[in-house]
């Protein structure tokens, strides 16, 4: 089954589920994120399905739904960096021993369609990622706990302000501007899936980005099994894998967004973001 967020008001979202290609049905949840924390959440899901024949229910057609981020509260974002082979190589790295790990707020996660602001950063990059969302409560947990734990998958863009990433050896600065992390369209959950994912990234149409998570050197489950050993991870948490290569900082010369581009990250199986970018020039330092 698939779980989105829809937007329903200025203010408000609803969890809903997609019955189909092109329609949802919303649950008695504010969000994706919040029908998780029901351990119950699964039967919610199926009562919900089954009275989609009734007729009052809500069903709401893809085309007129607004989608929000799929998890706007979430109480954990945290992110895997350098986790493909040929992403390690191009940043001229070695394969890692252990996860590099950073983490993002919830402030940062915005909706698979929404417009993008970016205000004081002139090298803002791309980094199409595979993302995770945690089902059940984690904690020391061994991988095939972990496993089990996964609710399901989602599309994200860890979006990143290089010239700010690149101020200090710390990323978190260049990695939690607000409003930049776009996530969704939907939730897919684990047990529709069986294999790898295709991880795609687009600018203004071309690909830039290819990579497949089997190639991953810490996979979903193992990473969630290395967190929990020094964080509780809690449903409607979620985790970034990592980006395949090709983002813009790797190019010669690099690359980096306009005012005006499109970003897309597709996930086959899952779906697809579209964010357009507003780029909002930094001022300089002397003015």
């Amino acid at each position: 089954m698939k779980l989105a967020t829809l937007r329903t008001g200025e203010n408000g979202t609803t969890a809903a589920l997609a019955m189909g290609a092109d329609t949802y049905l919303p649950l008695p949840a504010t969000d994706v994120g919040a029908l998780l924390a029901d351990p119950d959440w699964r039967a919610i899901v199926q009562a919900t399905a089954a009275a989609a024949a009734a007729p009052d229910s809500r069903i709401v057609s893809v085309s007129a739904a607004e989608l929000a981020p799929l998890l706007p509260r979430a109480g954990k974002v945290i992110c895997c960096g350098l986790n493909y082979g040929d992403h390690i190589q191009e940043m001229g790295r070695e394969l890692p021993e252990h996860p590099t790990l950073f983490a993002k707020y919830a402030d940062t996660l915005t909706g698979p369609a929404d417009t993008i602001e970016v205000h004081g950063s002139a090298r803002v990059d791309w980094e199409a990622e595979l993302a995770v969302v945690v089902g059940s409560e984690l904690f020391r947990a061994d991988e095939d706990e972990a496993q089990q734990a996964i609710a399901g998958y989602t599309v994200a863009n860890d979006v990143s302000m290089r010239d700010w990433q690149s101020r200090t050896l710390q990323w978190f600065q260049g990695k939690a501007f607000d409003a930049t992390t776009p996530v969704g369209p939907v939730m897919v959950t684990a047990d529709n899936v069986d294999g790898d994912f295709e991880v795609r990234g687009y600018v203004n149409g071309e690909l830039v980005q290819s990579g497949n998570t089997g190639t991953l050197v810490f996979g979903p489950a193992r990473l969630l099994s290395y967190i929990s050993q020094f964080t509780i991870l809690r449903p409607g948490d979620l985790v970034l894998t990592g980006t395949p290569g090709g983002v813009g900082m790797g190019m010669t010369p690099p690359r980096f967004l306009n005012d005006g581009d499109v970003l897309a990250t597709e996930i086959d199986g899952i779906g697809r973001l579209e964010n357009q970018f507003r780029i909002h020039a930094p001022v300089p330092a002397n003015a």
